[in-house]
């Protein structure tokens, strides 16, 4: 899959869990500004893993708290 097609696929899962990356919403915390359980934000997680064919490391996991840390660290190459 090409970078372009799994940025979309990105973008298509944050979607299905009614998180817009538009404007500051990117930014917005998961738990305090999203109002997101941890279920659904390791379930979010876990489907961008599955999703994307990468896997990242649990030590990383608490420190991703918002919509642009996760995918600055998916996409970091």
């Amino acid at each position: 899959m090409t970078k372009l097609g799994q940025k979309k696929k990105a973008i298509a899962v944050f979607q299905t869990y009614g998180i817009h990356l538009t404007g500051q919403r990117k930014k917005a915390d998961f738990f305090k500004e999203l109002n997101m359980d941890k279920v659904f934000v390791d379930g979010l997680i876990f489907e961008l893993e599955m999703g994307l064919g990468k896997e990242l490391p649990d030590d990383k996991l608490t420190e991703l708290t918002n919509p642009q840390k996760l995918l600055h660290e998916l996409f970091m190459d």
